[in-house]
């Protein structure tokens, strides 16, 4: 009899488009596995991700804001789930493979650093191998999740979470999806949680925008969706009248937003915490635990003190510089 992983990859072949990555076709991992009895490979990808630990440490890392106390606004980690559910959405409707963009999309950030860009900004300034987040959620599930062991993801999840941001684009139309999604979703979200803290408006956003993808954050993303899903086939697109004002959009939060003082003045503060633990750990690399020996002993003590960095949440960051730089009151 087949199993319930070789029936629902048949289905696949029956119900998804011809252009959709099939499961049984993956190119597999980098380590030959036995295949589960009940799941897809795309469909273990995703639950090896949601247990991992760089996914729960997600939660306490920034979006946007350092640190919010109150309890509304996006973290990567609700950011992530967001990016899922659009990238869901838009492949469900073309009838690819919901499975494999449902693991890109939570595996895209696992490598974000605390502090959102900023701290992704601060590593690269400092480490001379340089540093970006989406080789470093690669990282995480090759090299630094298990104790070293890695999550051995299938390449068509590693290729879509390496290329989910900018220049070269992945190779699956799954992990293509991702891409628009990801930024469909940050403009959007970016934006409402600019309102909540009073940073912007609605009302600021041009008119122009507006009119042409919607008067509310559900309507934009709508829009957006739409266009992407009537518009692609051999590739992912929009229609170009729609992404010029996505494009609109997008320049309008880096203009009123991720550029607004008043949204990102303790920024200025990121590069010193992160350049103050940087240095520390390379004068003091026992400091950081066991599970960095491996890379200590192998890539050397710069590269484990960026892994170990760039895997703290905002409030850990924070806690270590302050025990190492911070003197404490005494106490009799």
């Amino acid at each position: 009899m087949a199993s319930i992983r070789e029936i629902t990859e048949q289905n696949e072949r029956l119900i998804l488009s011809a252009n959709a990555c099939f499961s049984a076709d993956t190119l597999g991992r980098a380590v030959p596995e036995e295949k589960c009895p009940l799941r897809t490979d795309f469909q273990r990808d995703r639950d090896r991700i949601i247990h991992c630990r760089a996914f729960r440490r997600l939660k306490h890392k920034t979006q946007v804001f350092l640190s919010p106390e109150l309890d509304h606004y996006r973290t990567r980690l609700t950011h992530t789930l967001e990016v899922s559910q659009i990238a869901r959405t838009v492949a469900r409707a073309l009838r690819l493979n919901e499975d494999l963009t449902e693991a890109i999309s939570l595996g895209h950030d696992l490598g974000h650093t605390p502090f959102g860009h900023a701290g992704e900004r601060a590593i690269n300034s400092l480490y001379e191998g340089g540093f970006t987040h989406f080789e470093q959620s690669v990282r995480v599930c090759e090299r630094l999740e298990k104790n070293g062991e890695g999550l051995n993801l299938t390449a068509e999840v590693l290729d879509g979470i390496k290329c989910h941001t900018k220049d070269e684009w992945a190779k699956t139309l799954e992990g293509r999806i991702v891409r628009f999604a990801d930024r469909i979703a940050y403009i959007n979200h970016d934006i409402d949680d600019a309102v909540r803290g009073g940073i912007i408006s609605y009302r600021d956003i041009p008119k122009e925008i507006c009119d042409n993808l919607g008067n509310s954050k559900s309507a934009r993303i709508t829009s957006l969706v739409n266009s992407l899903v009537q518009n692609s086939y051999n590739d992912i697109l929009m229609d170009a009248e729609t992404e010029k004002y996505y494009e609109m959009l997008h320049k309008f939060l880096f203009a009123a937003v991720y550029k607004n003082p008043k949204a990102k003045s303790e920024e200025s503060k990121v590069l010193g915490i992160i350049e103050g633990l940087y240095r520390y750990f390379l004068q003091n690399p026992e400091k950081m635990g066991s599970e960095f020996k491996t890379v200590l002993e192998n890539e050397g003590k710069e590269r484990a003190v960026v892994d170990y960095i760039a895997g703290m949440t905002d409030h850990y960051a924070m806690t270590v510089y302050s025990d190492i730089y911070i003197p404490k009151s005494w106490g009799i």
